[in-house]
């Protein structure tokens, strides 16, 4: 009877193990895909950077929680390289992303760095989404690489409008010598040459400059010229950089004629906060009425990016533009792809297509993407920043949006 139970006792144990392993087999194998981001964290522009870091963590959560509610197969992990908006890290941690297996990037920021590793992404198999690069030497139709925020011809076009309809007639056009900043310099003044207006072209300055006191004697004489034929109230400057263009500042805010006129910015200095920790520079952004575009943020989805927003503060301290929101919506793309892939990223060519197609008909916070032939944006309105002080410190003000 003893060994009838200790027998009975091993059935039912072998009946509820096998019950248990019948249960599990009926539950879709859960698999962790990976997604990496590309962003500049400690270098230049590591404000968009940290707040394009914490939007792909957000993203991630949403989607995971969205994921569990399917019951789907796979989930989603993020992790992030701090690229310092450097050539040669961007390289690094490309190669690295493949050797990693990633089918996916979301990056790099910069339009010189999304140059630097176009080769190896040619030869790679990751589809690679940058939210913020705009120039157009990168709008190239059939590769792997796609962006999520309207070109520089867009952006220039939009800001030269802007300044030719406040009554300039003359600009000096500055840049630092990356294919982005170069890009909306030759955008800007080309679309501002169209509006009847002139312009005066200062080469670009190295990226690796230090002393910049020869680029600001440079820009002198080429105002002083502008201001001979139009008057000082009818020209301005615009300058197309990232945060070392604290320094060009810094050295006109000691000149009056340099001083005495209206600058411009890019796309890569707007809500930088080493511009508001920098009090000449945010003086002398007040002083000549300085203002620069951002990728607008569009009203109709306000309800939708605004709590995105509001938690990305929250996490960074810092106010994210639409340039970090869009990489949230890359994030939620990328998802959608792999749906509608069946939970695989085993087929690169039919993941590509499905990226493609799913951009197209996915609406997401920042509203619908609607990508060109090249796998750009094709569209977009942008909002214009200036300083103001608040108190006793420095805050980026919106102070109008592009028609």
């Amino acid at each position: 009877m003893k060994r009838f139970f200790i027998s009975a006792v091993a059935w039912v144990a072998l009946m509820m193990a096998f019950q248990a392993c019948k249960e599990k087999d009926t539950t879709p194998s859960q698999k962790t895909i990976n997604i990496r981001g590309l962003f500049s964290l400690t270098g230049n522009w590591s404000s968009l950077g940290l707040t394009s870091q914490a939007a792909l963590d957000l993203a991630a959560e949403d989607i995971n929680a969205y994921l569990a509610s399917k019951n789907s197969g796979f989930r989603i992990a993020v992790s992030v390289s701090d690229t310092k908006l450097e050539t040669d890290l961007a390289k690094t941690f490309f190669t690295k992303a493949n050797n990693d297996k990633i089918s996916f990037i979301i990056g790099p920021q910069s339009s010189a760095e999304l140059a630097a590793i176009k080769p190896l992404s040619d030869s790679s198999q990751i589809i690679v989404i940058s939210q913020s690069s705009t120039a157009s030497s990168m709008a190239i139709a059939n590769d792997a690489i796609f962006r999520f925020c309207p070109g520089d011809k867009i952006e220039g076009a939009a800001m030269a409008a802007t300044i030719a309809k406040n009554g300039f007639k003359g600009l000096v056009t500055i840049a630092r010598d990356d294919a982005g900043n170069k890009g909306l310099q030759t955008s800007t003044g080309a679309a501002f040459i169209a509006k009847g207006g002139q312009i005066a072209t200062v080469t670009p300055y190295a990226t690796n400059l230090i002393d910049y006191s020869a680029l600001v004697a440079s820009i002198k004489t080429q105002i002083n010229t502008l201001i001979g034929v139009h008057g000082a109230d009818k020209v301005g400057i615009y300058l197309a950089s990232f945060d070392e263009g604290i320094e060009i500042l810094k050295l006109a805010a000691a000149d009056p004629i340099l001083g005495s006129v209206n600058w411009f910015g890019g796309d890569g200095v707007v809500l930088s906060t080493a511009f508001l920790s920098d009090t000449v520079a945010a003086k002398f952004v007040i002083k000549t009425s300085f203002f620069a575009p951002a990728f607008g943020l569009p009203v109709a989805t306000e309800s939708q990016w605004k709590p995105v927003a509001d938690r990305i503060k929250a996490k960074t301290g810092t106010e994210p533009d639409a340039f970090a929101l869009a990489a949230y919506d890359a994030m939620w793309t990328i998802v959608k792809t792999i749906e509608a892939n069946n939970g695989r990223v085993d087929d690169f060519i039919k993941l590509k297509t499905l990226f493609m197609e799913q951009a197209n008909k996915h609406s997401g916070i920042m509203g619908a993407v609607t990508l060109d032939a090249a796998g750009d944006r094709a569209n977009g309105t942008f909002d214009y920043f200036s300083i103001a002080k608040q108190g006793n410190s420095y805050v980026w003000k919106l102070v109008g949006k592009s028609e």
